[in-house]
């Protein structure tokens, strides 16, 4: 029997708003639902939507204000993500590869908001590797999360930069290139804040969120999120079964808010107290009684000794608090931009600063 008229798919459905009378709320009185966005239009099953979720978490339990969020994303699987998380906050997709130089001015512009970009391998580590490059070394004030499945999802499958050598495709092509490692890449460009985790470990990627989101910097967060459709069988090395396998976590973060009561306990030795900007603390507690995540050379030894071994390590593998940021570095107002009051001599500033470059 044929169908008559249009058959309405995923992408025009509206997620159902009701809310249970019992629902949790935050210190703003509002709840998870608040903090939500549109239907997701991905596969069954695919890590993103955790990774959704994981997002929808921290911003509810850090009861930040959805106006004050800007998201933004490129092209891709996960250049989607955006669309279902903070319907109330301003976003933004843009060209492949692009979104990191949109970021930089938007950030530019008003530093008071919360600046957070998703992206993928492919965004990331093939056509925006060097806009990737750049705003990490110039430590701009933003959580950047790459939703890592190490193929290009939208278009059917096919290696990305981040593919393991010898992991293979769906239809059994070998990977023979050396991928590119985007933690330890970070590790090397500078970056002060960078880390690892897994789409199916909510209880390590929340936390990790939360603290990336009060580093005052480039806040880096690799997550494999298996691709359901085109990267989870037998021979991936993104596939939920391998991951969970050789799963490593190094060392986990535990972020309280100032004047918050500290209810986390930890032996003698075994956690860092960090103190954040904004007088938060962050406790970095250590899986591997080993790992240092203040010595940036020993961090990516670590990673190559455990690379080799076959381990996908996790965890905040490397943090500098006290680095100099965007804004320091480009010796910016303390305030936003945006909200500076207009100056009557304007026109003779621009002036002098064209007349320098005449």
């Amino acid at each position: 029997m044929a169908l008559k008229g249009k058959v309405p798919t995923m992408s025009f459905m509206k997620k159902p708003v009701a809310q249970h009378s019992s629902a949790g709320k935050n210190a703003l009185g509002l709840t998870l639902r608040d903090y939500e966005g549109g239907m997701s239009t991905l596969c069954a099953g695919c890590g993103h939507d955790s990774i959704t979720a994981a997002l929808v978490q921290a911003f509810w339990e850090m009861a930040v204000e959805p106006h004050r969020v800007a998201k933004m994303s490129g092209i891709g699987c996960s250049s989607k993500t955006p669309a279902y998380f903070l319907r109330q906050s301003h976003g933004i997709n843009t060209v492949h590869g692009r979104m990191p130089s949109v970021a930089t001015g938007a950030n530019a512009a008003n530093q008071d908001m919360y600046f957070v970009g998703v992206s993928g391998d492919g965004d990331s580590l093939s056509i925006g590797f060097g806009q990737f490059a750049h705003a990490l070394r110039r430590n701009v004030n933003m959580l950047y999360l790459i939703e890592n499945n190490g193929v290009y999802g939208l278009t059917k499958g096919q290696f990305s930069a981040s593919a393991d050598v010898g992991s293979t495709t769906k239809k059994g092509e070998v990977n023979e290139m050396s991928p590119i490692d985007p933690v330890t890449t970070a590790i090397g460009l500078g970056g002060t804040f960078v880390a690892r985790s897994f789409s199916g470990d909510k209880e390590q990627l929340v936390p990790l969120i939360k603290a990336g989101l009060k580093h005052r910097g480039f806040a880096f967060i690799d997550i494999i999120s298996p691709c359901v459709t085109f990267n989870d069988h037998a021979g991936s090395t993104k596939s939920y079964a391998h991951t969970r396998e050789f799963y490593h976590p190094a060392i986990n973060a535990h972020l309280v808010e100032p004047k918050a009561e500290i209810k986390a306990q930890y032996d003698a030795g075994e956690a860092i107290e960090v103190l954040m900007h904004d007088g938060s603390t962050l406790f970095l507690k250590k899986a591997d009684p080993d790992y240092d995540p203040s010595d940036r050379a020993h961090a990516s030894e670590y990673l190559e000794r455990h690379r080799k071994l076959g381990q996908v390590v996790t965890g905040l593998l490397y943090l500098e608090e006290d680095g100099t940021d965007f804004h320091r570095f480009n010796r910016t107002i303390s305030g936003s931009l945006v909200s500076a009051p207009k100056r009557d001599d304007r026109k003779e500033i621009l002036e002098r600063v064209q007349a320098r470059y005449r």
